[in-house]
């Protein structure tokens, strides 16, 4: 039964592959676009995701609204404070949390002290029934992960599911969220819903993706084909040397975007509405 499943799935291949340059923002700041903002149809259920490497001090207390933020610590200790809680949690490598701003929450992301964060924070955008949801927060602990273990392979799960291993995430928009860590010669496939979009971030090594085989090795960033009428679909991936990759996929809004700093609604109207209330002390 399984197998006929699997022959069902429509295997996906890469439409796109970019390498994400690394600028220097400021003192103890680098950064990287690893999906540029602005690109809101390409991109979308995701507005952009942006690879850190930063020191206490870079990001100080600041608003959200209409999105959720996925931070991802590779390395170092963040420390997490928001004035919903009014508490600081810290984040170690491997975790991550899962921020639900909707209707406005005011937090800050720093190093502890003497530490450098090496981090990648995704936005996603929330649709227009959600945007002023409770906001809402979610910690995904490394050692509580679901892991998804295959000859040569392990991979955790995030957020979605990879085989028989399922996150526990509590999503709005349904997000597959998973890290694949490959032997060399290596191969494992991914099933995702047809309507999802997505795309790859290889965080070390070189492999082989998709139905072609394109290549992707450290720093490349590999956009999954549509598999639009398709009820089912897979990546596959195949390990050169040791790999280490993310895939992030979800379901598309199809709806406008509106953004300004750290707003992202429907229309301006909204956004003039945001600052309003930021200013006027709505925000949790």
């Amino acid at each position: 039964m399984a197998q006929h499943h699997e022959q069902g799935a429509y295997a996906r291949g890469i439409r796109k592959v970019r390498t994400a340059p690394i600028q220097q923002v400021g003192p103890g700041h680098r950064n990287s676009y690893i999906l540029e903002p602005g690109l809101w149809e390409e991109h979308d259920p995701f507005l952009f995701l942006a690879e850190d490497w930063f020191r206490r001090g870079s990001f100080d207390l600041h608003p959200h609204r209409g999105i959720e933020t996925v931070t991802y610590v590779m390395e170092g200790k963040l420390e997490h404070f928001d004035t919903k809680t009014n508490q600081i949690d810290y984040l170690l490598p491997g975790d991550a949390q899962w921020m639900t701003a909707g209707r406005g929450v005011i937090h800050k992301e720093d190093p502890a002290p003497g530490e450098t964060v090496h981090s990648l924070q995704l936005w996603v955008n929330l649709p227009r029934a959600h945007k002023m949801t409770e906001p809402y927060y979610q910690n995904l602990r490394s050692a509580d992960m679901a892991v998804r273990s295959e000859p040569g392979a392990t991979i955790r799960v995030f957020s979605g599911s990879s085989g028989k291993a399922k996150a526990g995430t509590r999503n709005i928009v349904p997000v597959t969220m998973v890290e694949f860590t490959l032997e060399p010669g290596a191969a494992v496939k991914q099933e995702l819903p047809g309507a999802y979009n997505g795309f790859l971030f290889v965080l070390e090594g070189e492999g082989r993706f998709g139905r072609d085989g394109t290549k992707g090795e450290t720093r490349s960033v590999l956009f999954l084909d549509s598999a639009e009428g398709h009820e089912r679909s897979e990546i596959e991936l195949a390990a050169v040397t040791k790999l280490r990759a993310l895939l992030y996929a979800g379901q598309p809004l199809r709806e406008p975007v509106v953004a300004q700093g750290p707003f992202v609604m429907n229309t301006y109207e909204e956004i003039v509405q945001a600052y309003e209330d930021y200013r006027n002390g709505k925000f949790a």
